[in-house]
């Protein structure tokens, strides 16, 4: 006789706390030992995930109550890794949406609500943060009611139970004025609230592949969830291929999931949530199934990317120094490999052998992949984001996104204006009376690119904003983002103080004296419209006079910081982004090679 089951997913915006309160669910069930070491974020197990304290990749794991055998899947909040989201909701009979009692519902928390109610779910809303101050957790539960109603839920879902929590504190309470104790309302709401797995066990094995993993002891190895039918460790099932071609092979090992570990089982019947071994070429989506009545699945359908952009072998001055893969086969391999595991992505081939287009969701979802690749030891570079237009009853669309942002009072003026200029239209605004507004704009995604930057200056680094992919509309008209000219360096060498000192007054400087540059590499941003080109090299002519000024300290303004996401969206057309593992450079691309691109 199995244990009864109940599968979830945790789904919520970006920073509404998912992880923290998977976290204290985990230490609440018992699965770790009495003084053991618990890291926090346990689910976040990624370095990248880690460093930026954001969910990238869903991972599931599981815990008993009561008898009872609970799947949890955390999955990412930003709608860039939306491809990860919309794959897990099809394991799951139930999902938990976690808001924020401060902040309410926001944009993403929109975009994976929309796929749980398409699914047929009834969430559990859990309101989190309570014992924060400024905290208003009945307001939070009547924005979420009138976004079920916005997004068509049925009366069914609208009539959606709700607690309380503080995933830091470890507690949750059906009521705000009952005591804090631990985490039990919330595994009572589960066990009440979500259904058990439909599935005949009877029937023929059906199991979806949602997740790939890797082992280099058993290569690799498909997640997903026993849709019908027994699956036995050691037996012989097919996999139906994704163009309806059958394999058939051994399972050379079949785990379930306890805690955060994988235990290896005998057999799981419906319902259940496995990883299994032994097919090298399970792509996800694709099904395990009897092998004398082979039964496929539908496929996962996954909304199309929103960007594109060209990623090149590095072919700078400085090609080859930094990075260990440096040639078009080798990233060629490393983007098809990519592809097995990130269903958002698209890789094309251009006509040229050393270019690939790759298409993502965001200019997020692009970036983590380029810092990927980069912490592996690729060296490459990147052109700038463009859009993705799509042909819609015979008329030309582009991508629209929803744009929220929280800015203190002074800053509104300055916001509203410059997205104005990018062709964003302002939906809502609101005052909070502590001298913040929140302000709603739907934006075509060109007027996004590049806007970060300009907002932060606007908010002096004190907004904050969010934004998710809405739909496809007609096209607008020229989305007006300008910036200044750049400053270029005008030769090889290493870059010198007393250059950069007489250059100061040009404009801002992206790189420090003793840094190598060569001809064409973009060192700063000029005061004005036009690029300028710069010998940043120059030294100082020596005699054997003591200067009158020599004892006076001089310095440099401190140079603005390119990382990664920055210098994606600083770019213009004719620019790229070099990356290797130690260092990112902007330059200029060669003007022979820009005719040939044009």
């Amino acid at each position: 006789m199995s244990l009864p089951i109940r599968n979830v997913a945790i789904i919520a915006h970006v920073d509404h706390g998912k992880t923290t309160l998977v976290d204290s669910l985990l230490q609440q069930s018992g699965i770790f030992r009495e003084g053991e070491d618990v890291p926090t974020c346990v689910m976040d197990s990624n370095d990248l995930e880690r460093e930026r304290g954001i969910t990238i990749l869903s991972k599931n794991t599981a815990v008993h109550y009561k008898d009872t055998l609970i799947n949890i899947i955390d999955t990412p909040g930003h709608a860039d890794f939306g491809g990860e989201v919309e794959r897990v909701l099809g394991m799951v009979d139930g999902c938990i949406l976690i808001v924020d009692a401060n902040e309410g519902p926001m944009p993403q928390t929109r975009f994976v609500l929309k796929k749980a109610l398409e699914k047929g779910l009834r969430p559990i809303v859990v309101v989190n943060k309570i014992d924060r101050p400024r905290a208003e957790p009945m307001g939070a539960v009547d924005k979420v009611l009138d976004l079920f109603i916005e997004l068509g839920a049925d009366d069914d879902q609208c009539d959606f139970p709700y607690l309380f929590a503080s995933g830091l504190a470890g507690y949750a309470k059906n009521e705000l004025e009952d005591e804090d104790k631990d985490m039990q309302p919330l595994f009572e709401g589960i066990l009440h609230h979500v259904p058990p797995p439909v599935g005949d066990s009877e029937k023929p094995l059906q199991l979806q592949v949602t997740t790939l993993a890797y082992s280099e002891y058993l290569g690799r190895i498909v997640i997903g969830k026993v849709h019908n039918g027994t699956i036995r460790a050691g037996e012989q099932i097919a996999l139906v291929k994704e163009d309806g071609k059958i394999v058939k092979s051994k399972i050379s090992k079949l785990m379930g999931f306890e805690g955060l570990q994988r235990t290896d089982i005998d057999e799981a019947t419906a319902g259940n949530i496995v990883a299994v071994a032994g097919f090298a070429d399970a792509n996800i989506g694709e099904t395990l199934t009897s092998p004398e009545n082979p039964q496929a699945l539908p496929l996962i359908k996954v909304d199309e990317p929103t960007l594109q952009m060209t990623f090149a072998v590095n072919d700078s001055p400085f090609a080859g120094k930094e990075g260990k893969f440096v040639t078009s086969r080798q990233i060629r391999d490393r983007l098809m490999r990519e592809l097995e595991t990130n269903v958002a992505l698209r890789v094309e081939e251009t006509d040229s052998p050393d270019r690939f287009g790759v298409s993502g969701r965001g200019e997020l979802h692009l970036g983590i992949l380029i810092e990927t690749m980069r912490r592996e030891g690729y060296e490459f570079q990147v052109s700038q984001p463009q859009v993705i237009f799509r042909e819609v009853n015979g008329q030309p669309c582009e991508p629209y996104e929803q744009l929220v942002m929280d800015v203190p009072e002074d800053a509104v003026g300055g916001c509203m204006e410059r997205l104005g200029q990018r062709r964003g239209e302002m939906q809502d605004m609101m005052m909070d009376g502590n001298g913040r507004a929140q302000l709603e704009f739907v934006v075509p995604a060109r007027g996004l690119i590049g806007f970060r930057g300009e907002f932060m200056r606007q908010t002096r680094g004190e907004g904050i904003m969010n934004h998710s992919f809405l739909d496809y509309r007609p096209m607008s008209g020229d989305v007006g983002a300008r910036r200044n000219g750049v400053l270029i360096a005008f030769e090889e060498g290493v870059s010198t103080f007393y250059a950069m000192k007489n250059a100061e007054d040009r404009g801002i400087f992206f790189i420090e004296p003793g840094t190598k540059v060569y001809k064409g590499m973009i060192v700063g941003e000029n005061n004005r419209p036009q690029d300028l080109e710069l010998n940043i090299c120059k030294a100082k002519q020596l005699t054997n006079h003591r200067a009158a000024s020599g004892d006076e300290l001089v310095q440099l303004q401190t140079p603005q910081e390119m990382g990664l996401e920055r210098a994606l969206e600083y770019i213009a057309s004719d620019e790229m982004v070099e990356v290797t593992p130690e260092s990112i450079r902007l330059r200029k691309m060669p003007k022979k090679k820009l005719a040939k691109k044009r």
